[in-house]
């Protein structure tokens, strides 16, 4: 039976199923019938899922760089394993459920920790790009709906996830200053200064001397060396338009630089034509450049060292930004410094307060039971007698 016009070739395009009844014949006529009026008809596929996120993959590709591309894939790895040979077509919601299942309770595959469950977080976003390419199919007429659209996470699953997931706090202020003291000899002082000021390890990495004006003390952030796979270095503009900007420099991190330069001048001086002259500010004594893999190395050694609690070194970004919305900062001037859009997306992810920061607002709550703020220490009795009515 004809079910429409193919748009690429303009010819009428056909359905053609054999049944052993003319009853079955006529009922699927007049099912397919329906479907062809009201839009939501699909014609038989033998693609698979996996073939289908390959074709969705690089249709996406083109909009995607290249290191978000690979997040991509890899994330709907974790699905093609058990999921990617069944035909588009008979993938059902169950079976995605079932998938959802196992990698909640062993989906990890590599590694010491092979067969432990995998993060509420890392299974999310599996979906989450599962449901996307699935959406796609729909538009394209691959599938009649999607079938992962209205499976999620359960609350059970995501109470277990809170309680197996270790919550590391970023450095307090005293933490930060304890490793400022101790970096203060290091070579690679000023690129840690530069963490400290709350750019990400790509920007640091991605720093190059012409985008330093020492004369002025700014800084240009609008280059970016990032790790894909923890191999690859991919160097690129920064994470979104709002990311290039410019920072004026404190005393300290304009004096770490000028001292930096000087030293890599001597070292350039020293190995002569050995010295490979890459440009970046965070480099080897032979002037080759840092990876971002490297870097966190150095950091987490240096703590080690100094005995220090050990954090990621995106972390000090959230220390950094914490420190500067506690101590008053304007919100479009915190969004700025930070490289967002908007505020919001500051204060969700990178602004951590903890116990300590809190201890204005207890000293402050004193004032609700009579005690002026900054009265005695929250927590004594009150040396006023209560009243009666």
């Amino acid at each position: 039976m004809n079910i429409g016009i193919d748009p690429e070739t303009r010819k009428r395009k056909q359905h053609t199923r054999t049944f052993d009844t003319l009853k079955e014949a006529r009922a699927e006529y007049a099912r397919v019938t329906e479907q062809r009026n009201n839009g939501t008809f699909v014609h038989s596929s033998a693609i698979t899922l996996n073939e289908w996120l390959d074709q969705w993959l690089a249709l996406r590709s083109q909009d995607l760089e290249e290191t978000t591309l690979y997040s991509y894939r890899v994330t709907l790895d974790r699905v093609r394993g058990r999921l990617g040979g069944i035909r588009l077509q008979e993938l059902t919601e169950e079976q995605v459920e079932e998938w959802r299942d196992w990698a909640l309770e062993s989906g990890r595959l590599r590694g010491p920790r092979a067969g432990t469950p995998l993060s509420v977080a890392t299974v999310e976003m599996s979906l989450g790009r599962l449901k996307e390419a699935l959406n796609r199919a729909v538009t394209r007429r691959l599938v009649v709906m999607n079938v992962a659209e209205n499976v999620t996470i359960p609350l059970r699953a995501r109470k277990e996830d809170r309680r197996r997931k270790v919550n590391l706090r970023p450095w307090t202020v005293p933490e930060v200053q304890d490793f400022v003291m101790g970096v203060r000899e290091d070579r690679l002082y000023a690129p840690f200064l530069l963490s400290l000021m709350g750019l990400r390890p790509a920007e640091v990495c991605g720093l190059r001397w012409q985008d330093v004006d020492l004369g002025r003390g700014i800084i240009a952030i609008a280059n970016t060396r990032t790790m894909m796979g923890n191999r690859a270095v991919v160097e690129k503009d920064t994470k979104s338009l709002a990311g290039e900007r410019e920072l004026p420099l404190p005393g300290p991190v304009l004096e770490a630089l000028r001292a930096l330069k000087h030293l890599q001048a001597k070292e350039k001086m020293a190995l002569g034509e050995a010295y490979a002259n890459c440009g970046y500010v965070a480099v080897h004594e032979s002037g080759e450049a840092f990876t971002g893999k490297q870097l966190r190395r150095r950091a987490y050694r240096i703590m080690e060292i100094l005995e220090l609690r050990r954090v990621r070194l995106y972390d000090a970004r959230s220390s950094c930004l914490t420190f500067l919305a506690n101590n008053g900062v304007p919100d479009h001037i915190l969004a700025r410094w930070a490289g967002h859009k908007n505020v919001s997306t500051t204060k969700r992810y990178y602004v951590k307060p903890g116990v300590e920061d809190l201890r204005a607002a207890a000293v402050t709550w004193d004032g609700l039971h009579g005690r002026p703020a900054g009265g005695p220490a929250a927590g004594l009795p009150p040396q006023t007698k209560g009243r009666s009515r």
